[in-house]
This record gives C-alpha cells, structure tokens and sequence, in this order.
C-alpha cells in the first residue's frame, strides 16, 4: 500500500494526490481529463508555465530521467518515465509552485504535467536527484509513517507524513546514506537512491548464513541496498533470497503453496492465514549499520493476497530486471522513517501508523 499525500499545487491551489516516491526523481501530476474531479486544470492557476524544447532542463548534457527528453509537435518539452514496475508515465515539463498557505509556497519547480499515465494519482519524486521535489523546494528532511494495510477496511488509515522536523525523532535510530565513489557511474548503481548499508537478515533467533559483501554494489553496481517507498515489496539478489526461501521452507513449508506466483514477482506463497503461518515463522530482522534493526512482526512477514493465500513479501530482485536489494514500503509499515538529507542519514522509529501521529 503505496503512501498517498495530498499537496495543494498552483495558484489558487488545487489538491493533488500524489504517492510518495523515494525511489525516483520525477514528480508529476495528472493533467488528462479523464478524472476531471482528480486531474490538475492549468488553465486555472496563474503561476502556470510550460517549458520550452530549447530549456536547459530539457536538454540536459546528462539525462535525467530514464528516458530522454524530446520535442513535442508543438516545440514543448515531451518526458516519458518507465519505473522499476514497468508502469509508464509521460506528458510535458512544466514549472509550477506548491502552495502551503497564503505566505508560504516554493518557487516554481519543474514537474511532469502527464497526459498519458498507469496511475490514478500523480508522484512526488522523492530521491536525491537535482530535479527531485526534494532538492528543489530545499527540505532538508522529511518523514512518513505508513500505517499495516487493512485489506478489508471500509476506512483505510491514512499514515502521517511531515516535511522538516518531526516531533517524534529523539526516538529514532539513524543509519548513515552510504556513497559509493567507485560505482557512481556503473550500470546497475542508482546514485540518486538513499544507499543504506544492510548487513544481515535473522527469522526468528537464527541469522542465515549471507556473506554481507551481497547487500553492497559491486564493481558494476548490482547489488546496492536502498530504502524505497514508491516500491510495494522488498526485492533481494538471489544469493540472499535463496536462504530466505530456504528458512522460511523449513519452518513452514508443510503449509506451502506449490507454483502459486502472486502478480508475477512473490513466489513463495502459503495456503492459509498470513498470522498463522507468521507465527511458525517467527520475527524477520534486517541488521543495517550502527547496531540499528529494522524488526518485520511475524504478523507482517506474509502478505494476504486473497482466498486464503498468503505470500511472503520479498521478491527476486532479478524479477524486476533491477539487481538491486530494495526494502519496500510493506516492510516499512508501523514505523518511522525518516530521510535527514543535509545530515546524510536514515532514521527509523517504531509507531502505530494506523493513529493519527
């Protein structure tokens, strides 16, 4: 369960439903008019401005988004972005301001104005990319706090999500954002992620038998651990998913689910209640840098996916085509984390997300 924001963009403001993303740099907003009711109207904001072809931003010398610019017919600056997930989002580049209130509001900053998306609601482009939200309003840390999903609740929670200081952080456990010089211009290192250093997985007492070299990018940058709160599950390289698969068989593969692959990328599934099936597993830790765990409840190890299935929720990072180690949002649920971007670390803090924080 992604984590929604609305912010109030364009002047006079209108509401925008955006899904915090900080695994990306774009943020864009829905500008078609096919939900009227949700859809950004330019016509009616006076801050409004689309950028040209011949914009800086619009030629840059390297790209910034995973597919390169172009000249629209009409000589305005066309984008097209491809996530990990395959979803496409494209339309223009334009400027435009986010207003908090009548005193506050950020200069105008480049967004995508999509007229073609998978999505329903736009994304706020979270990573530390020149282009990102965060880089150009300048926050210097922001956090979020997303509730356990409610498959069946009439009333979804909603989570928290402030950007600056949060009242909660003398209780949160920091972890520095790693950089790695070498590796900043391989083929599969994204520079622009917030890079943690994990450095073992337990279930239950057992810690599995992972070399922690497979949690740090390699020569040609596979092999980067990131924090991604734009990416549903977490997503590991073989050699340590292998082991996870391998322990998690032991203790509960009598209940185990054979050939049973949820939305193509969860393959290690169980028929049953997903606390039940927790409970024969145990808690799943994740030992990141500075002593600092991240502790998954055996009641969030699987995810019910319907009719009495439940799916572990870690995938092969292969399956993505991104060799990379991705802790995603459904292991980031009832917790703090906070991104310290002028201080280069990560912290976390245990909550119930599901309250109004």
């Amino acid at each position: 369960m992604a984590l929604v924001v609305s912010l109030p963009i364009g002047t006079p403001p209108q509401a925008q439903q955006m899904v915090l993303d900080t695994g990306s740099q774009l943020s864009w907003i829905q500008c078609h008019n096919k939900t009227p009711t949700a859809s950004f109207d330019p016509s009616l904001s006076s801050s409004f401005s689309i950028l040209p072809c011949n914009h800086p931003i619009c030629k840059p010398r390297v790209p910034d988004f995973t597919l390169p610019t172009t000249c629209d017919q009409n000589r305005l600056c066309h984008y097209s972005y491809f996530y990990a997930d395959g979803t496409l989002a494209e339309g223009n580049l334009v400027r435009e301001k986010i207003t908090f209130s009548r005193y506050q509001s950020t200069p105008p900053i480049t967004l995508g104005c999509a007229t073609a998306s998978d999505e329903a609601e736009g994304i706020l482009g979270m990573n530390l990319g020149r282009l990102s939200f965060a880089s150009q309003a300048k926050i210097s840390k922001f956090s979020y706090c997303t509730p356990t999903r409610q498959n069946n609740a009439k009333i979804k929670p909603s989570g928290a999500f402030y950007l600056g200081q949060n009242p909660y952080s003398k209780t949160f456990k920091y972890v520095d954002i790693l950089t790695f010089p070498n590796s900043q211009h391989s083929p599969n290192f994204d520079p622009y992620a917030y890079t943690l250093g994990l450095n073992g997985i337990r279930i239950g007492a057992k810690r599995l038998n992972i070399s922690r070299s497979v949690f740090r990018p390699d020569a040609g940058g596979s092999g980067q651990t990131l924090i991604d709160s734009g990416t549903e599950y977490t997503y590991l390289v073989d050699e340590a998913y292998k082991k996870i698969r391998e322990e998690i068989l032991r203790l509960a593969g009598s209940r185990y689910k054979k050939g049973y692959v949820y939305r193509g990328s969860l393959d290690l599934c169980f028929q049953g209640n997903a606390m039940e099936i927790g409970r024969l597993i145990g808690n799943m830790v994740f030992e990141l840098d500075k002593g600092v765990e991240v502790v998954i409840g055996k009641e969030r190890v699987l995810d019910d996916v319907g009719r009495g299935i439940s799916c572990l929720g870690i995938g092969r990072s292969e399956g993505l085509g991104v060799p990379s180690n991705i802790i995603g949002n459904f292991h980031q649920q009832n917790q703090w984390v906070e991104f310290d971007i002028v201080n280069r670390r990560v912290g976390f803090g245990v909550a119930d997300c599901s309250r109004s924080v």
